[in-house]
């Protein structure tokens, strides 16, 4: 793993008093220019003064990249890795036993194993099964979670959703297919999970205060038992429907939105108030994000409040597209550091940052081990995200929606294999990759292809290695059942699997009938041309 070069962090070992206490802040579906600090406040309703000042007080990345999607995002912060190599790569639509496997080692059980209390509070998105894939399973404490997303909110406010079963015959025979509302599970270690509400538009409305309380309880017990902390809190708004807690709701006077934006400053004020009322504001670090990029849907709200939320066409600052796609309005989110005494105040980098590396940074600081028996693409930046080096030492992004490559970023470049301009689109390789500066064309919109074509030449490293080590250790199907366990030697096989704009990924996956092992291999398929 590369090291930026800057000031050195101190060793940290575990239990003792300089390991950092780590509050995880992650909102859903925030676009890069919705708060204040990020051109948006006001603009958009409402003044965020207490996130703008979380910013001023550390670091504000303009160029963090995140995963396309809700659980891809999740699983590249908890695990290190790009969800391709998990299966988590897409948001599970139905069926199967979709999540994480259980052999995934996340960076709560890293953590735990370094003496923190670990906790989490709000959306998983990384598995169903309370009994079997739940955030407790994979290393936290405790933990008050929706399995999926907030969509499903909405079921519970149709006449027509079938709660029950239903039948799909004849193709499905005269199977009793469930239709169920999604539940609140809470768990603790060593405890069952206990179902305790129906994901309903009500607890809707007052799931981030729970979320932001239940995290300051949490905070008070920890310190109490004198024992470093790691909170993560999935917050779930403003993923649709959008309904602001009773206290906000109709509160700017401006619309659901306004009121969003100031509950969100209010919350992300109440956390840092209780680490300056427990003296441990100086001891913490603080991570601030979303993600990923800002929801494109809009329906006009002809009321204030809205009890449907409305759908508010999320705001991506100078970049253009949002979810879903490989477009900057997708994969970059705003992100905020702060850690007092370390970083610098009011510190601003355009420096490429992947929220993978915040797993591998994190666990450093905190003296604990980063698993050395899986592949890890995460980078140590403790010199440039919690300290004062100008540079992160990251070059190249690979951007990812589903099982495409969709494109590649370099510096201040981009390349584009696919053409898919918003979420619900459909998506077409191109024969010869779109070049774009982002520099010069924020939106990518002017494409620069062949008088800088040497730009692909580092883009096409950069992708092939990561193709190699695909080969060499194979990615997760998804849906794939526990127990899972990687392959030896002598048990893989070659086959496609990965798209690359007009080529075809071979790599290897997991199969039992070589009596001796095949070299890894790995190659491409050009589909045109």
């Amino acid at each position: 793993m590369n090291e930026p070069k800057g000031r050195k962090m101190p060793q940290v070992k575990k239990g003792t008093a300089t390991q950092p206490n780590i509050v995880f802040i992650l909102w859903d579906n925030l676009g890069w220019g919705e708060v204040g600090c990020y051109g948006g406040g006001v603009l958009r309703g409402a003044p965020t003064p207490r996130i703008d000042a979380l910013a001023a007080q550390g670091l504000r990345l303009l160029n963090f990249n995140v995963e396309a999607q809700c659980t891809p995002s999740r699983s590249a912060i908890l695990t290190g890795r790009h969800p391709i190599r998990s299966g988590t790569q897409s948001v599970p639509i139905t069926g199967g036993p979709e999540g994480l496997t259980r052999w995934e080692l996340t960076i709560a059980q890293a953590l735990a194993d370094s003496g923190y209390a670990t906790g989490m509070w709000g959306k998983w998105h990384l598995g169903s099964d309370p009994e079997q894939r739940s955030p407790v399973d994979f290393g936290f404490d405790e933990a008050v979670w929706c399995p999926r997303t907030a969509d499903e909110v909405l079921w519970t406010m149709q006449s027509y959703f079938p709660e029950g079963t239903v039948t799909s015959a004849p193709y499905a025979g005269k199977m009793q297919i469930p239709m169920e509302l999604s539940p609140i599970y809470s768990k603790k270690k060593g405890a069952e999970a206990e179902v305790i509400a129906t994901y309903d538009a009500e607890f809707r409305a007052v799931f981030d205060r729970k979320i932001t309380e239940w995290a300051m309880d949490f905070m008070s017990r920890a310190s109490q038992a004198g024992k470093p902390f790691y909170m993560y809190l999935p917050y779930t708004q403003v993923h649709i429907p959008p309904i602001p807690d009773p206290e906000y709701a109709g509160k700017t006077k401006r619309g659901n939105w306004a009121d969003l934006l100031t509950q969100m400053d209010a919350f992300t004020g109440m956390l840092l108030d209780k680490l300056d009322e427990l003296g441990l504001a100086e001891d913490t670090i603080v991570v601030w994000t979303s993600d990923n990029g800002a929801d494109p849907n809009y329906r006009m709200p002809a009321i204030d409040p809205d009890p449907l939320g409305g759908q508010w066409k999320g705001f991506s600052g100078p970049w253009r597209g949002g979810y879903f796609t490989s477009l900057e309005g997708s994969n970059r989110a705003p992100c905020i550091i702060r850690w007092p005494g370390m970083l610098p105040a009011g510190k601003v980098s355009n420096e490429m940052v992947h929220e993978v590396d915040t797993f591998t940074t994190l666990l450093f600081a905190a003296g604990a081990k980063v698993p050395a028996d899986r592949q890890i693409d995460g980078m140590d930046m403790r010199d440039f995200l919690l300290g004062d080096a100008k540079e992160s030492g990251r070059d190249a992004v690979l951007c990812f929606q589903g099982s495409r490559l969709q494109a590649v970023k370099w510096r201040q470049w981009k390349a584009h294999l696919f053409q898919q301009d918003d979420a619900l689109s459909t998506w077409s390789p191109y024969n010869l990759p779109l070049l774009y500066n982002l520099e010069w064309d924020p939106r990518e919109e002017h494409q620069v292809d062949f008088p800088h074509a040497w730009v692909l030449h580092p883009m096409a490293a950069a992708g092939a290695a990561f193709m190699k080590s695909l080969a060499m250790e194979p990615p997760i199907k998804p849906g794939t059942p526990d127990p899972y366990l990687p392959p030896k030697p002598g048990e893989m096989r070659v086959e496609q699997h990965i798209q690359l704009g007009v080529m075809t990924q071979f790599v290897t996956t997991l199969v039992k009938t070589h009596m001796e092992a095949p070299p890894p291999a790995t190659g491409f398929e050009g589909g045109t041309g």
